[in-house]
């Protein structure tokens, strides 16, 4: 039988959590339900599974919703919002001094080194990412043809990532067909929502989700980079299925190529940091929001003090959201277990997914391999291809010493970043 905590008991654990949650969505997930499952037995295991199931088919990081999902469970909306502010902060704050730190000195030879390190050993976090979400996603002919189709319309075709997402929902519910019918009614958890509170609680969030950008545009006008950051991100947390991961391609793009927002090594940078943090892997938006905002300040503000903004402009519209699809989907969500056209769709987008970590693995790879890589159009098509001349063999020493850490040592992934920032220095020396 669950056992249900005191307030001030389940917040303790979820500050726990909170600084603990390093090893990306998987690890975090393990920690969870180590803590709430096994150990305190707060929540037994098929509630907890059901919690995770729903999170997995929303846009954002599902580890920090699934936490928000179970401290609602526990405590209302208190304990939501708890379960999940004490999930981001401490990874936030680390990352916003980090990304500080970055923005000031990384141009000084060892901290050039060092990144030159951890950038190989991203590219085998990356590879394991995806290697890890196949095995999960593609049991089926068709999901391998569905993630195939992804890879092929991002990187041969430049599809943009949203659509490519959204045709791969769409094609899970279609096939779902009249399944759907025949889903089955959970345990009612408490009374059902009446539509104006339903309504209240979209204006509540909704509110809260676009109050920074009318603060913005009073003080800084509507040409700012919080601004722009503020409305893209915003696009970004709607769309985000399947984790950081499935999204920094698409974002590497905008923020690299078409807002020259960052440099083309800086994302791998970004999520070098990210990945040396607690707190889900999605907080490298907030390094992107900073150094964009460190870049172009507006007139008058210190470009550190801009970054900063920045860096919480970014996190600010990317979990809001979070928060607002838990509070207001988990009470129905509650009410109904095992529906077959959600199951469906969630197969059909993870299966893109795949291809959209495949796609984010090539192009990290021929930015990491080599020094310039050129976009080629052919048509239709707009291919990405390395100058062979430039290729470095230091970086491929680098990535193969990654590959072996995580594959055969099973070393974890901030030994396996240690290690590399080492290797960085070492051959800077050579």
């Amino acid at each position: 039988m669950a056992i249900r905590p005191a307030f001030a008991e389940a917040a303790r654990v979820w500050a726990r959590i909170g600084f603990l949650s390093f090893g990306g969505p998987a690890g975090q997930i393990a920690l969870m339900h180590r803590e709430v499952v096994e150990t305190r037995r707060w929540v037994d295991e098929d509630r907890f599974l059901h919690a995770l199931n729903y999170c997995m088919l929303l846009p954002g990081p599902e580890a920090q919703q699934l936490a928000i999902y179970i401290g609602w469970l526990l405590h209302g909306t208190r304990g939501g919002l708890v379960a999940g502010l004490f999930f981001v902060l401490p990874g936030l704050c680390v990352l916003l001094g980090l990304s500080t730190l970055y923005a000031l000195y990384h141009q000084t030879g060892m901290l050039s080194a060092v990144f030159f390190g951890l950038k190989a050993a991203v590219l085998a976090i990356v590879v394991e990412a995806l290697l890890r979400l196949a095995r999960r996603a593609l049991k089926t002919t068709v999901a391998r043809v569905i993630a195939t189709l992804a890879f092929v319309c991002l990187f041969v075709f430049s599809v943009p990532f949203p659509l490519v997402i959204l045709a791969a929902g769409l094609f899970g519910l279609l096939t779902a067909g009249r399944q759907a019918a025949n889903a089955s009614m959970g345990d009612v958890a408490g009374p059902a929502r009446t539509w104006p509170q339903t309504l209240a609680l979209v204006a509540v969030w909704a509110g809260l989700w676009v109050a920074p950008l009318g603060l913005i545009v009073l003080l800084w006008g509507e040409d700012s980079v919080f601004a722009a950051l503020h409305i893209f991100f915003s696009k970004m947390a709607v769309v985000t299925f399947g984790g950081a991961y499935a999204v920094l391609a698409y974002v590497a793009q905008q923020a690299v190529e078409t807002h020259h927002w960052l440099r083309p090594g800086e994302m791998l940078d970004g999520l070098a940091l990210a990945e040396t943090t607690p707190g889900p892997l999605v907080l490298v938006l907030t390094f992107v929001g900073f150094m964009a905002a460190f870049r172009v300040p507006p007139i008058g503000l210190d470009p550190v003090v801009s970054g900063l903004i920045g860096g919480l402009v970014a996190t600010w519209v990317t979990f809001v959201p979070c928060f607002a699809l838990i509070f207001l989907g988990a009470p129905s969500v509650e009410r109904l277990r095992g529906n077959r056209m959600a199951v469906a769709a969630m197969a059909a987008i993870s299966a893109a997914v795949v291809g959209v970590i495949l796609n984010l693995a090539v192009w990290f790879a021929l930015h990491v391999l080599f020094a310039r890589v050129q976009p080629v159009r052919l048509g239709p098509l707009v291919l990405s291809v390395p100058d062979l001349a430039s290729f470095d063999p230091r970086a491929a020493l680098l990535a193969l010493l990654a590959a072996g850490l995580l594959f055969v040592a099973r070393l974890g992934v901030v030994a396996t970043l240690s290690v590399c920032a080492a290797g960085g220095l070492l051959v800077s020396l050579l």
